[in-house]
């Protein structure tokens, strides 16, 4: 049984700094991750690429060869992936062992994780290939600073669960750079209660009852838990991988795979 991560959220939440990071991480502690790049307008990248989609669809060739602009050339690119599951993908994944853990660093368009099947489609081909796989996803904590952000926030995370219908662990991302922590520790695991009451004192009276609708629907999924990540702590990297690691019941029906290393001489 193989493992993966999905890596989804809005451009600029931090995707592929999560990767990069997570990579050195795994590295550092001799565990064996491989990161996939899903994303067709990728150009520079701070970890080794395993699998790369631009070995299949490059965005550039299609801008210039369809006349398509960023969005549609990347949509496009991602439904070119889709049609090729069965052929590109799968070869691709015969490289890597049955045991051997995936982390597919997505683009940032967020149709593609709320309405549109291509990543659907994808998981259920990876978990047709024996993979158990888990949603990351992925929202820059700069962002959550007051009731309302942290709603619209729930609101995307919550539509990528019910479209990829996958276990999800929600991250607030760049933790490290936000001057008030106070200001985001508010709503890490606020009652839903409070939620209410500030949503209230926010809004017009009209909008009472959709209030009321989208706290309980927010508290009804749990939807109210994100797990902070501050890339400078060792900790706080592990603390998130192992909240995905237990949705993906990694490690409980095999070894820890260690990574060949060859430890450097004192001299």
């Amino acid at each position: 049984m193989g493992y993966a991560q999905l890596v989804i959220g809005p451009a600029g939440s931090g995707k592929s700094t999560y990767c990069s990071s997570l990579y050195r991480h795994c590295e550092t502690m001799q565990r064996s991750i491989h990161i996939v790049n899903l994303d067709p307008a990728a150009e520079n990248f701070d970890y080794p690429v395993a699998m790369d989609i631009r070995e299949l669809i490059n965005l550039d060739d299609v801008m210039e060869e369809l006349g398509l602009g960023p969005n549609g050339g990347l949509m496009y690119c991602m439904e070119h992936l889709e049609d090729n599951l069965d052929d590109w993908l799968t070869e691709e994944l015969d490289n890597f062992l049955d045991d051997d853990y995936l982390v597919f660093d997505c683009p940032g368009q967020i149709e593609l994780f709320s309405h549109v099947p291509v990543l659907r489609n994808f998981v259920e081909h990876l978990k047709r290939k024996n993979f158990n796989v888990c949603g990351v996803y992925l929202l820059d904590s700069q962002f959550m600073t007051d009731v309302t952000k942290f709603i619209s926030g729930c609101m995307a995370s919550l539509s990528a669960m019910i479209q990829l219908e996958l276990p999800h662990v929600n991250i607030l991302s760049k933790m490290d750079l936000v001057t008030n922590k106070k200001d985001v520790e508010d709503f890490l695991n606020p009652e839903p209660q409070f939620l209410l009451s500030e949503l209230n004192q926010r809004m017009a009276p009209q909008f009472a009852k959709l209030n009321k609708a989208l706290i309980e629907l927010v508290d009804g999924f749990s939807m109210v838990s994100f797990v902070p990540l501050d890339l400078r702590k060792e900790r706080s990297i592990q603390y998130v991988l192992a909240q995905i690691d237990n949705c993906i019941q990694y490690g409980e029906d095999a070894e820890v795979k260690i990574k060949d290393f060859d430890p450097e001489d004192d001299d």
